[in-house]
């Protein structure tokens, strides 16, 4: 997650606290993948909150990956004979190819017939863990409002586990072209406003730190801020590393918003957030694949009196957002 505020002053404590309170998450070391589906933890953790887990250091496209999405969906992307192995119903998966060798399988943990004795619950936990086992090193997170129980870090301490927190970079950019945009010209404007697009590869420069400089001498990159632009002389740049999850970044998208409020210098700011490449879905439950570059990010545009601009981006293994 990334944030710019342009011609930025003095940031508000509250913004600031909600940084340092973007919230921790867990890895979880050689977690088999049954314990997920034990009713134990799907009456913990999944039932009570938004439970979110993903496989760590894995490759969507080579290993097998596994995502618990908050909804209560498991999502396993395997390989053709770990399916085979598993004998789960599933789906090929749609970047695989004239043969298929990856496919599918979604597993509904809140489905109300996923019960202690039924059928359904007894086939998946057989099936992981003792026809297949699969065991993997998982991030986790969970976010409750309150409830009473277990913890993540109790409930799995038997496990390698460890508490993790987001690594929080602070910048400060001095004299940087910004481009000029105004909120209801989403094509931009000759002479008078940038394009939507224009915005969106500027973002990416600045955010790799790219010079904008347009020097001959430039062996990286000869790019310059399209016109037409703006010296800023002060912009604040914040970038969040890590596991973290939609409702922390609602809170911070809030908080951005009320930056607002009271008179500042910024026209606009901009808010980004990128997706893990390796994940097996990116929008709610979309199948998501690496192809070059496993891209899937959003990025929204804020401006003073709150119209705002939402670009989404994915790469060419994936569905386009919703």
């Amino acid at each position: 997650v990334s944030f710019l505020i342009p011609e930025c002053g003095i940031l508000p404590e509250v913004l600031k606290s909600t940084i340092a309170d973007v919230g921790e998450y867990y890895l979880v070391r050689n977690l088999s993948v049954h314990e997920l589906v034990a009713h134990e933890f799907i009456d913990a953790f999944v039932k009570k909150g938004s439970c979110y887990a993903l496989t760590y250091n894995t490759k969507i496209d080579q290993d097998n990956t596994a995502a618990l999405l908050p909804n209560g969906k498991l999502i396993l992307s395997v390989d053709k004979d770990t399916y085979e192995e598993l004998g789960l119903q599933g789906r090929p998966s749609q970047y695989s190819g004239k043969k298929v060798m990856r496919y599918i399988i979604t597993i509904d943990l809140s489905d109300s017939s996923f019960h202690p004795d039924s059928k359904k619950h007894n086939r998946v936990l057989w099936a992981l863990k003792e026809k297949k086992p699969l065991e993997f090193d998982f991030l986790l997170a969970w976010y409750n409002t309150g409830a009473e129980g277990p913890t993540l870090m109790s409930y799995f301490s038997k496990n390698q586990i460890k508490a993790l927190k987001p690594k929080i970079t602070f910048s400060t950019l001095r004299d940087l072209q910004c481009p000029v945009l105004q909120s209801n010209e989403l094509q931009g404007k000759p002479d008078e406003s940038c394009s939507t697009e224009e915005l969106f590869e500027w973002l990416g420069a600045v955010l790799n730190q790219v010079s904008l400089d347009n020097k001959s001498s430039s062996f990286l990159s000869t790019y310059c801020c399209p016109q037409p632009n703006t010296i800023v002389e002060k912009a604040f740049l914040c970038t969040i590393t890590g596991f973290i999850i939609p409702e922390k970044i609602i809170q911070l998208l809030e908080q951005l918003c009320c930056y607002f409020g009271e008179p500042k210098l910024a026209y606009w700011l901009t808010l980004t957030v990128h997706g893990f490449a390796d994940s097996p879905v990116s929008w709610r439950e979309s199948e998501h694949g690496f192809h070059k570059g496993g891209e899937n990010l959003y990025n929204f545009v804020i401006f003073r009196n709150l119209d705002y601009w939402l670009q989404m981006a994915v790469g060419t293994n994936d569905d386009c957002p919703p």
